[in-house]
Parts: structure tokens; sequence; C-alpha cells
């Protein structure tokens, strides 16, 4: 499949108004992509659980209007204008105005808000791009009644990974892969895709916790970071790495080995910090309760023979995952313990969800 296949083939019948609202999930990379070439297309693939509680919630409202050459929008975000994100926005347009000729034929008016601190690590980038994808996918759908949910799920992951790598990954869910990788039957650069193995179910509903280290926005973008890849002295082995991991959690995912799912995820996030700690130039994202927690789970791991482990996003913020029958104790040890390393004691309690909603 190339990208020919998402353009729009058949006569569209034009609405004058249409509104449509979905909730998208941000997700957790278990094996991370770190790397990419234009258009966001992934240096190696990387699979994903998605979230539940984490999630963006966008409105867009359309108005017809005179076609022109120009994409007319308004941003809000959380109730207020928000022009310093317009730019990213914009140029998300222009990247898929190919794919969605249809944006030239009206005027959006966007309201989004998120049930978590943006810019903190928790992939808002994620979810915001690709409630938009699924939004504009609507209106499409509403245009041309002959698409299929595949084709829609596919085309909606397709258009959000042009705005953010990372939501082409939250369009379905629980567990998605990004990237074409031999081993994964579907997968591609151009789309993420469930991922379409039977799962072990000590892997179903697997719990979350997101300890917010620090709430405030990356010293260092997502962009600029994957962009020093392409220099980088250890990039061509960490590539491989990536999918050499990826075919290995494959076999776990299925297989319920949680130790070495534990030493496999921990190992993705330390190696992805230390990609950035070896560019150039050089950058720490980590703070130190990061590590005071880090810490502190491997001690609880080892002293109550646990499967608690962590990993991180871009960002200073530890997700703390484990299985649904560690809950109760592991939650305990959280608000007993971590707590303390998070800022204002802030952390959220989430599991892994399903994909996108329509609401």
């Amino acid at each position: 499949m190339n990208t020919a296949h998402f353009l729009v083939k058949s006569d569209l019948k034009f609405v004058d108004k249409s509104t449509y609202t979905w909730q998208t999930p941000s997700n957790i990379a278990l094996v991370k992509y770190w790397g990419k070439s234009n258009p966001q297309i992934p240096k190696n693939a990387s699979i994903s659980f998605t979230l539940n509680n984490c999630h963006t919630i966008t409105t867009i409202e359309f108005d017809k209007k005179e076609k022109g050459d120009v994409v007319e929008f308004d941003l809000f975000f959380e109730g207020k204008q928000k022009d310093t994100f317009k730019p990213k926005i914009a140029e998300f347009f222009a990247r898929i105005q190919e794919y969605c000729p249809y944006i030239f034929e009206y005027k959006m008016i966007i309201n989004s808000e998120n049930s978590f601190p943006h810019s903190s690590g928790i992939a808002s980038s994620a979810s915001g791009l690709s409630a938009i994808a699924r939004c504009l996918m609507s209106l499409e759908n509403e245009l041309n009644s002959e698409l299929t949910e595949e084709y829609i799920n596919k085309k909606a992951s397709f258009l959000a990974r042009l705005g953010s790598g990372s939501a082409s990954r939250s369009i379905e869910g629980p567990l998605v892969v990004w990237g074409n990788h031999s081993e994964i039957e579907g997968s591609s650069d151009l789309f993420g895709v469930r991922f379409p193995y039977k799962v072990h179910t000590v892997f179903e509903n697997y719990q979350d916790a997101i300890l917010l280290v620090d709430k405030g926005e990356k010293q260092v973008s997502s962009t600029v970071g994957h962009n020093l890849m392409h220099n980088h002295p250890y990039a061509e082995n960490r590539f491989t790495q990536a999918n050499e991991n990826l075919t290995k959690i494959s076999e776990i995912l299925q297989n319920g080995d949680v130790k070495a799912f534990v030493s496999l995820v921990e190992s993705e996030a330390l190696t992805l910090h230390a990609m950035m700690m070896t560019s150039n130039p050089y950058f720490i994202l980590m703070k130190p309760n990061t590590l005071e927690i880090i810490n502190r789970i491997w001690e609880y791991r080892n002293q109550n023979d646990s499967n608690i482990c962590f990993t991180l996003d871009a960002g200073a913020n530890v997700h703390v995952l484990y299985p649904e029958c560690e809950k109760g104790a592991v939650n305990q040890f959280i608000e007993n313990e971590l707590s303390q390393y998070c800022q204002k004691n802030h952390y959220i309690c989430d599991s892994v969800g399903f994909g996108a909603k329509k609401m």
C-alpha cells in the first residue's frame, strides 16, 4: 500500500455545516522510535499500549465557505484561543491537503481539551493530532458514504502520522505497531496497525500509573530530538536494536513472560534517554526525582518479587507499568512512597485502552 491509496478518488457531496467530536487516547511506547525521515517516516518500528484515561477531546465545527487556497481555522485549547498552537496545526494541514482537499472548502473551529497536563511527556501531540484526524475522517465519511471502517481507521492513522509520528498509534488499541517490520503482519511506515496476534491474558488490562515529576514543557522538543539522530554516532545500531526488540516483545506478549517484558521495556526506556545524552548537542530530560523513582521501583521489585517496571517517554515523567493482579499493592506503594517525588504529589492512574471514541 502506498500514499496514493489515501487520495480522494470519488466525487464528494458537500454539506453546508457539520460538527464532530472525538476522544482519542495518548499512548506509551514499549519499544521506542527515535529518529525519522521526511515525511514522518520512522527509522525503526515501534509498539505502544494505548491508554484509557489520558486522552484529548476535540470538537471541530465545519462551515462551508467559498473555496480558496488557504486553510482557515480558529483554535481553542481548554476554552481559550491558542494562537501559539496554530503554526503546528497549519503545518499539519499543509502536509495533508493533498489527501484531504475538502479542508479548503470549510472554515474550521477547533476546540480541544486534555485530561492531563499539556507538554509533560504524556504524548499530548499524539492524542491531539489523532483527534483532529478522526474529526476530518468523520467529515470525509459524510461527504463520501462508501468508505469502509478499515479504510477510515487506516487513513486516520496515516493523517495523524503526518502531524506527529506517535499519533499514528492513537487511533486503535490496545496494542499498536507503527513502522514496517518483517515479522508483524500488515505493519507499515505509513500508519499504525493493531498488534495482529493473540495477547497473553497477563497483559490484558495492564496498568500504567503516570508519575508527574515535571508538568512543565520539555526543554528540548521531540522534533529537535528526532533530528539529532541524523548524525548520531550510535543511530544505526539503535535502529537495529529496536527492530530486534520488537521481534522479542512480540513473542513476550504472546507467551506471557512478564520477567522478560520488564527487562526489555526498562532497557528500551533507558536506551531512548541514552540517545539524548549522546547526541550532539546532548541533553538530559530526566530529573533527579526521575532517578529516585526508578531506584525505588527496583528496590520494591526485588523485595516483593513484583513485576512492576517503568518506562519513559521523551520527558521526566515515569510510567509505572504492572499487571492488574498487583494493582492494590502497587497503588499503595505509589501513594505511600513514590508520590513524594511527583510535582505536588500528582500522579494519574491509567490502564490499557481501546482507541478512539466518537462522542
